[in-house]
């Protein structure tokens, strides 16, 4: 392939990942809304650190969760010194934090009804802002996932465009608002 072919096809291969990375001024919007409480926050699917980067500047200590090797290898340069951990990891094999934590995230969406359910058994989960599909948000605000639901409030946060990422993906999305009653 050559040229414009090579990059439709890594387009079209980041899309079927379901990796939308978010440009810079949307993730900055994420974190602003998103009540850093001074806790450990962990960024699930982190990609190139587009949420991990604001959470930083504004004095978080930052748990970057990046599956891909390549993306996890280049967060660790990134950050280096700062305080951020990665961890190259799976949700389902991942170890969360004992201490209080809350999550500020943009999952691949194919992980959302795991991801959430996940995060609803942990003990030590204060809140969470995920940017998901909206119709799959919408869906956990009205019937909410798990046997732990009952202990969260589930809201709707700041809407996101499809062009708020590069690529975009093919729906808009909104900041799912998970906090602990």
């Amino acid at each position: 392939m050559s040229g414009y072919g090579q990059r439709q096809h890594r387009r079209s291969t980041r899309r079927s990942w379901g990796w939308h990375p978010l440009q810079p001024e949307w993730a900055e919007s994420v974190v602003a809304s998103s009540d850093l409480g001074g806790r450990l926050v962990v960024d699930v699917g982190a990609g190139n650190g587009a949420l991990t980067e604001p959470l930083v500047r504004r004095g978080a200590r930052v748990i970057a969760v990046e599956l891909n090797r390549d993306r996890a290898a280049a967060l660790r340069d990134r950050f280096a010194g700062d305080a951020v951990t990665v961890v190259r990891a799976d949700i389902a094999e991942l170890r969360w934090p004992r201490k209080p934590f809350q999550v500020v995230a943009s999952p691949p969406y194919n992980l959302t009804t795991q991801l959430v359910r996940r995060l609803l058994s942990l003990p030590a989960l204060h809140s969470a802002d995920l940017v998901l599909q909206r119709a799959a948000a919408k869906r956990l605000v009205r019937e909410p996932v798990g046997r732990h639901a009952g202990r969260y409030t589930f809201e709707l946060g700041m809407s996101i465009p499809r062009k708020a990422f590069n690529p975009p993906p093919k729906v808009d999305s909104v900041v799912l608002r998970i906090r602990r009653r």
